[in-house]
């Protein structure tokens, strides 16, 4: 697993490259979505920039499995910057609360093998926070996913009522971050902290 703090040098590092040409397969040739492409090969929009942190996670030989941008909520996030009519209260924002966006499950597994890297970047997500003081997340997401964040068995909860925004219907999110959220997602099955213990690999991008 590897966690990376600021994406300036975006597609020139090798990890973030197989992250971003994995995020273009998914977000554009699967779901459609209208975002930008580098060299045909790369999903990256505004908000990879210096601020971004990663967690990715990839195989023996290297290969992307599944990965998270992690957003400041101080800073302009999707969530404040593009859909806060999503919110029925103010934006949540604070230095401790920061946004996932972009949780991107790679393409090339098969439906087990997407389930539990499902499941080990969630945890990985949720002991990332627990180390760095992190209490809570938020989220933007279309309905199908966004129900099935609410019933991983964390302390979940929806902003706003889902709206249908360029055909596709959104809902935001809020997810706290406690010291018993590992032991909560056990209970759902979810949590897989051999994955995220020792393993994890910290370099500055």
């Amino acid at each position: 697993m590897a966690i990376i703090e600021s994406g300036a040098c975006g597609p020139a590092n090798h990890v973030l490259r197989s992250m971003f040409e994995a995020r273009k397969r998914v977000f554009v040739d699967l779901l459609k979505w209208d975002v930008p492409v580098l060299d045909g090969r790369f999903e990256v929009d505004q908000f990879d920039d210096p601020h971004a942190t990663y967690i990715i996670l990839a195989d023996d030989e290297g290969r992307h499995l599944g990965s998270a941008r992690l957003l400041k909520t101080t800073r302009p996030h999707i969530l404040g910057s593009l859909f806060p009519e999503l919110c029925a209260a103010a934006v949540p924002t604070g230095a401790d609360i920061f946004e996932i966006t972009r949780f991107c499950l790679d393409r090339g597994q098969s439906a087990a093998g997407r389930m539990r890297t499902r499941n080990r970047l969630v945890s990985a997500l949720v002991a990332h926070a627990l180390q760095r003081g992190i209490r809570a997340y938020t989220g933007v997401a279309e309905l199908g996913w966004l129900q099935q964040i609410l019933a991983f068995g964390w302390d979940c909860r929806p902003l706003g009522a889902p709206r249908n925004i360029g055909g596709r219907l959104l809902g935001a999110l809020a997810i706290a971050i406690r010291p018993d959220t590992p032991a909560l997602l056990d209970q759902s099955g979810i949590w897989a902290d051999e994955d995220v213990a020792a393993t994890a690999l910290s370099q500055a991008a």
